[in-house]
């Protein structure tokens, strides 16, 4: 190469180095040092399956005094919704058994129960209540009428798994912003995944994930799948408390995506395997009240 060019073609090559903003020497700049937990617990994948298994054994009926907070969320029009806060008593009793008891200002504005086959939904202000069958056989196009109360009952506990259940466990460690204090934190966690094998086939089909944090071992979040592999409620944990002889947690929120549904219960009160008698789980309907039926 002629020796006047080379000056012409070096600073060609370094042209796009500079404009790109590349260094030829090193930088350093400090970055923020996440916080780590003082407690981290190791088990193995059996260990924790155990664990949640014999928690859900040993828990026969729950009876809670809630506030609940319901709204609708279109994210795609940037909208929320929200309810008035409702004061609500549930009861759920092992297999299937649920009934929530809403009021407003004192005064009863629903009341819902399932026997874990069909269930019934009065509303006082209405004088309307709807009925049919926790097992949805056909969706409708209004989002409302495909909740079953079998979601709920799903997240006011951690199932154990089922006899034909897959279960596989893999161990993560996540950074969480605390904006308020200005720090970050690792979340070491475990992640509970539980599938089932489809009839005839080699394919798992997904039925729930369990994300357990790893300083206590508590679920913190739960993903619920329907038959089709879609996910259809997610449930989150927060701020485990002492309420007499159990732990709950203070906050559970419900997310269900497909009805862009959310349910925060902030519990004020929790007793678990007290005697509940079927009458418990049982609408009265005034006579008058309108009936709507549902497929």
């Amino acid at each position: 190469m002629n020796a006047r060019l080379r000056p012409i073609a070096a600073g060609a090559l370094f042209l796009p180095l500079l404009l790109s903003g590349c260094s030829l020497f090193p930088t350093t700049r400090k970055l923020p040092v996440p916080k780590a937990p003082s407690i981290t617990q190791t088990v193995a994948p059996e260990d924790l399956v155990a664990r949640l298994n014999q928690r859900w054994s040993a828990l026969e009926s729950l009876t809670a005094t809630v506030e609940i907070q319901a709204s609708e969320i279109k994210r795609k029009e940037g909208i929320a919704k929200g309810s008035p806060t409702f004061r609500g008593h549930i009861l759920m009793r092992k297999p299937g058994m649920l009934r929530v008891l809403g009021f407003y200002l004192g005064m009863k504005a629903f009341d819902t129960a399932s026997n874990g086959k069909d269930f019934t939904l009065y509303m006082p202000t209405k004088n309307k209540a709807v009925k049919g069958s926790n097992a949805l056989k056909k969706k409708s196009v209004n989002p409302f009428e495909n909740l079953r109360p079998g979601f709920f009952f799903d997240a006011l506990a951690v199932r154990g798994l089922e006899p034909d259940d897959l279960y596989s466990v893999t161990a993560d460690t996540v950074t969480v912003e605390d904006a308020a204090k200005k720090h970050l934190y690792l979340v070491p966690e475990y992640i509970l995944n539980i599938s089932r094998r489809k009839p005839g086939s080699q394919e798992l089909a997904p039925v729930r994930v369990v994300y357990f944090h790893r300083d206590d071992l508590q679920p913190y979040q739960q993903d619920l799948y329907d038959s089709e592999g879609n996910l259809e409620t997610q449930v989150f944990y927060s701020a485990y408390q002492d309420f007499g002889s159990s732990k709950y947690p203070f906050k559970v929120t419900i997310k269900r995506p497909l009805e862009e549904l959310e349910i925060v219960l902030s519990v004020e009160d929790v007793k678990e395997n007290q005697a509940l008698t079927d009458d418990q789980f049982v609408v009265k309907l005034p006579d008058g009240t309108e009936i709507q039926n549902l497929e």
